[in-house]
């Protein structure tokens, strides 16, 4: 059974930083690629980075580029999203997920492309 567990999220003044964690285990880490989302207050659930099961391509949504990195320690089964220049409007609960299919050289952006997911860790930015 796949199971996916967040960590590192809390409060920061805007222009901090945060890392968030993502374990991972029930299957072979390396072979599925991984993605980070994010649920605003009374907003739907939005696609924020992505990274192909080998760590070697990663995608982020225009708003967080040049501030978020995402990585992966395959070896540790875990993803990370450091977030830097923390901004109000990055308030929202972070969600991780992996997909369904095998992608070593991929990455997805579409929810409908995730099959398991994280149970979320709360982001407050203050302003």
């Amino acid at each position: 059974q796949v199971q996916l567990v967040e960590s590192g999220g809390g409060l920061v003044q805007a222009g901090g930083s945060l890392r968030l964690s993502c374990a991972a285990s029930g299957r072979t880490f390396s072979s599925y690629a991984m993605g980070w989302f994010r649920r605003a207050p009374g907003k739907e659930q939005k696609f924020v980075a992505a990274i192909s099961g080998s760590g070697g391509i990663t995608y982020y949504v225009d708003s967080v580029k040049g501030r978020f990195t995402i990585s992966r320690d395959n070896a540790e089964n875990t993803v990370y999203l450091q977030m830097n220049s923390l901004k109000p409007e990055d308030t929202a609960v972070y969600y991780c997920a992996t997909t369904y299919v095998t992608s070593s050289t991929y990455y997805y952006t579409k929810r409908s492309d995730y099959g398991y997911w994280g149970q979320g860790t709360q982001v407050t930015v203050s302003s």
